[in-house]
């Protein structure tokens, strides 16, 4: 039997997907001290075929159309793994490795113009920019995903950041890109700074 999301909408998806690979992450101790309940942060990781792979396009409006497919679903997995709902998230962040034969612009056309609207509908907000990483990478390479809370850049206790890695991806023509979202913070936060309870999420900084 197969969770319905796991093909919601992937059939009317413009993007050529290969794989997508979803990662929770629990921290239970830290320092010998126990942490409870535990810090939890989940990456959602969709491998897709570049289609400027090889070539230089002027019209990066495709991978732009992509990118909020992708903003979409890669949100909706990230906090289903989690097991919670949207507004409940407290940290996110995007990131993509374009393998050899890309360039960093076709991570830039997915990450920045249209995926962070479709993210912030799953999470019922999202005032503050969301991090975001890119990279031109190998098969296997890490992709380290900045973290920041989701309302307000300067809370400290949530500058954080996930390391995911495929062993298979990205391809020379193919791009891996991911959504991160948490539950928490880091684990035992002690440097100060606006809390969480302070938050006006009015200005996405404070």
């Amino acid at each position: 039997m197969h969770d319905g999301l796991e093909y919601e909408g992937l059939s009317s998806m413009s993007a050529v997907i290969r794989k997508i690979v979803t990662v929770v992450e629990e921290v239970h101790q830290e320092m010998g001290r126990p942490i409870s309940p535990p810090t939890r942060r989940a990456a959602a990781v969709a491998v897709i075929e570049n289609p400027f792979a090889g070539r230089y396009v002027e019209d990066l409006s495709p991978l732009i159309a992509i990118g909020e497919e992708l903003g979409e679903m890669l949100a909706k997995r990230a906090v289903a793994a989690l097991g919670i709902e949207g507004p409940a998230a407290h940290s996110y962040g995007k990131a993509a490795a374009v393998g050899s034969d890309g360039e960093l612009e076709h991570a830039a056309a997915i990450l920045h113009p249209k995926m962070g609207a479709p993210v912030r509908k799953v999470l019922g907000k999202g005032a503050a920019l969301i991090p975001s990483s890119k990279k031109r990478g190998g098969v296997g390479c890490t992709l380290d995903i900045p973290l920041g809370h989701k309302d307000a850049a300067f809370v400290r206790s949530h500058f954080d950041g996930m390391e995911v890695q495929i062993n298979d991806a990205p391809r020379a023509n193919e791009i891996m890109v991911a959504l991160a979202v948490t539950d928490s913070g880091r684990p035992l936060p002690r440097v100060g700074g606006l809390t969480v309870a302070e938050i006006k999420g009015d200005d996405g900084l404070r």
